[in-house]
């Protein structure tokens, strides 16, 4: 059996064998023209040889820099289309074959542990005149050297002129960060000076000190505080208030009055009635002089009242009568106090003076990081500062060490170049068999770039892989019936091929347990065979005695009704709804084959899918889905429409058809994807269409006369002998469709 690979080869050779021969030809062609050339003209290689320049004494870091970067030009740079063409004018030769020939060779590298080669650059150029020649490559080369020197000189005037543009920016920054740093060391250096001595710190540590020493005399004071209170009865307020009552002549001397009025009242109440007038008198006397004691109070101790609240004039008499010695304590309780205000007040100035200090001593390092940073910024521009003086001076004295980094080694000598004759033989036949490799893998390639499945191999492996039902393999069917618009449909009850289709309607019936009756068949493209498996499967299923229906739904494509001998009705074109409401007149029936009937499309029309999803269509696949054993409905590819899906629901499943040679991979893995991966479409398999697999086939005139769709006399003898020839014939109508 032939293998998977001469088979595609062999199809690509049947599709494509013309541009192979084609390119053949061109190429023999090609070789035979340049075996005829008469021999080239006498031609002269002229060659000259440059080194790079070592200076003997470089003292300049940037003079060796432009030398070593001089020595890594790209050669392209030196020999430049203006050099070439400046020594072509020079020469007087012709640029464009200047520019075309010369070619400069380096060194090759040295393999590992060899000694590396001399650094010598070839300059080649080729001319019909030796003079030429040699003026050509020694004109390159002092180009090149001159194109060098340029090179380097400017690289130096560069490397000056960004420096001298750099330098005053530079500078200006260096004398900003130092402006800066100077402000902030005498903005923040005693600070820092006093955190970096500890005098900061001896501060703080001072005040603590200052603060315990403070705390004791206070605890001190307070102590003789509570004493005095205790001794006197008497807090420090109402102290300064009974001395300073005490001290008042005039509160003594109303304190005396109001005694003698109360001794008067005490004795005139013994004899006299409380409503006496001189009773009464007495006390609008006491009264008036306690309202006087109050009033002087006041004015004595200042404040209204608040420092020292005497609340009676009682209360006034009681204070204000102090003898010496509780007075002396009362000043001393008060003296008290007011040094224990004065403690307070200090405790308070050092409390707060350590707070301060130690709020410095907190943003200690964040100034000590400020004053780093601007040192370092500082030390940085002024290095830069420094570098780029330091780079000024070394270019400067760099200007006279930059030369040239290349010389000439040798001039330009030129020589007869001595060509082998070629062989006009040989020539043609290398060129033949150039053209026979050339042309058979132009062949192969168009077929591999194609994106088709060539072979049945290939269709089943990928049928294999999505899982698919492969329902059967139809071979190339060898039959013609010359009125059947070439659709070679097998009308022979004694048709080999009938037991082909046979089995696929066995495999249908097995591939659900429920009865499958309504099929639907399409493919993704046209020419896979689609209507020629539709007609012959249902005339298989006719002559297994089931009552069976072809239906052309493909209404976008003309109908094949003569295959079989059937006219289409001409009206149905008019109205198709009317055509499909009555199916006792769409339905026709076949002549040649007992059990078949016919659907034929009223087609092209316009707007099918309409048509499709009327409810006439859809009563009609109703009704015949009972009055048949088996129906056939044939749409169009899934590449051109949505037909197919659209009418699915109505039927019991899809059928897909495929052809090697047609059916390309993309979109049949395309198809088959959606129609797996969809829950309302279902896949009951698929069909090989035209399949390169053996069959018997009728050789003799008599046997092709038994057969009701092959009429001999339209075959010519030469085609009755050689059924080979025939069958490639009917490759290309195996599966035709309008």
């Amino acid at each position: 059996m032939t293998s998977p690979i001469v088979k595609r080869y062999l199809i690509a050779f049947d599709q494509h064998k013309w541009k192979g021969i084609v390119a053949c030809i061109m190429i023999v062609g090609a070789a035979g023209f340049v075996a005829v050339q008469p021999p080239p003209p006498t031609e002269y290689q002229a060659e000259g040889i440059l080194t790079y320049n070592q200076p003997p004494v470089i003292f300049s870091k940037t003079g060796t820099d432009i030398q070593q970067q001089g020595q890594g030009i790209n050669l392209e740079v030196l020999a430049n289309e203006d050099v070439l063409k400046a020594a072509a004018t020079k020469a007087k030769a012709n640029p464009k074959q200047v520019l075309k020939s010369v070619k400069i060779n380096r060194p090759k590298p040295a393999a590992r542990g060899e000694t590396p080669p001399p650094p010598l650059l070839r300059v080649v150029y080729t001319d019909k005149d030796r003079k030429i020649a040699g003026d050509v490559v020694n004109e390159v080369m002092i180009g090149m050297v001159e194109r060098s020197r340029f090179i380097n000189t400017s690289r130096l005037r560069a490397i000056k002129d960004e420096i001298n543009k750099r330098l005053p920016l530079v500078e200006t920054e260096l004398r900003q960060t130092e402006l800066e740093l100077q402000q902030y060391t005498k903005r923040e250096g005693p600070i820092l000076l006093a955190a970096e001595n500890g005098s900061l710190i001896q501060g703080i540590t001072g005040s603590q000190v200052q603060q315990r020493q403070i705390q004791f005399q206070l605890q001190g004071i307070e102590a003789q505080i509570r004493s005095l209170q205790q001794r006197l009865g008497l807090t420090a307020d109402e102290a300064y208030a009974s001395s300073a009552l005490s001290a008042d002549p005039i509160i003594a001397n109303l304190r005396a009055t109001i005694y003698q009025t109360e001794s008067q009242m005490e004795i005139l109440s013994k004899d006299l009635r409380p409503a006496h007038p001189n009773i009464i008198a007495l006390r609008k006397q006491q009264k008036a002089y306690e309202e006087l004691l109050q009033a002087r109070a006041a004015e004595v101790i200042g404040g209204n009242g608040v420092a020292a609240p005497i609340k009676s004039g009682s209360q006034i008499r009681q204070q204000s009568s102090l003898d010496p010695a509780r007075q002396a304590l009362a000043q001393q309780l008060v003296n008290l106090k007011t040094q224990q205000e004065g403690f307070q007040q200090q405790l308070l100035a050092t409390f707060a003076q350590e707070k301060a200090l130690r709020r410095e001593y907190a943003t200690i390092p964040d100034k000590q990081l400020g004053l780093a940073r601007l040192q370092e910024q500082f030390q940085l521009k002024q290095g830069l500062y420094s570098k780029m003086q330091a780079a000024l001076i070394d270019a400067q004295a760099a200007e006279v060490e930059t030369v040239s980094s290349l010389s000439l080694v040798k001039r330009a000598e030129a020589d007869e170049i001595v060509l082998a004759a070629s062989n006009p033989i040989l020539t043609i036949a290398i060129g033949a068999l150039a053209g026979v490799a050339v042309g058979g893998g132009l062949i192969f390639l168009l077929g591999s770039m194609g994106g088709i499945l060539q072979t049945m191999e290939d269709i089943r492996g990928l049928l294999v892989q999505q899982e698919v039902q492969l329902l059967g393999t139809v071979p190339y069917i060898m039959t013609l019936d010359p009125v059947s618009d070439g659709i070679p449909v097998v009308i022979a009850p004694d048709s080999p091929y009938l037991e082909v289709y046979e089995r696929i309607r066995s495999n249908l019936r097995r591939t659900s347990e429920k009865a499958v009756k309504v099929i639907l068949l399409t493919s993704t493209i046209n020419e896979e065979g689609k209507s020629l498996t539709a007609y012959n499967l249902a005339i298989a299923s006719a002559r297994a005695g089931k009552r069976t229906l072809v239906i052309e739904a493909d209404l976008r494509s003309p109908s094949l009704a003569k295959a079989v001998k059937v006219a289409p009705d001409p009206d149905g074109y008019v109205e198709p709804l009317r055509y499909y409401s009555t199916w006792s007149e769409c339905i026709r029936l076949v002549p040649e084959v007992e059990n078949l009937y016919l659907v034929p499309s009223p087609g092209p029309l316009r707007q099918p899918a309409a048509i499709l999803e009327s409810s006439e269509f859809r009563r009609l696949l109703e009704d015949v889905r009972g009055r048949f054993d088996m129906v056939i409905v044939d749409t169009p590819p899934l590449s051109l429409c949505n037909d197919a899906l659209l009418l699915e629901p109505l039927t019991d499943g899809i059928v897909l058809v495929t052809r090697p040679g047609y059916t390309g991979e993309s979109m049949l893995t395309e198809a088959l994807e959606q129609l797996n991966e969809s829950e309302d479409l279902r896949l009951l398999g698929a069909i090989i269409n035209g399949a390169d697999i053996s069959l018997p086939m009728p050789t003799s005139s008599a046997e092709l006369q038994e057969s009701p769709v092959a009429d001999p006399e339209n075959l010519s003898e030469k085609e009755v002998q050689e059924p080979t020839k025939v069958k490639k014939g009917l490759e290309k109508s195996n599966v035709k469709r309008k």
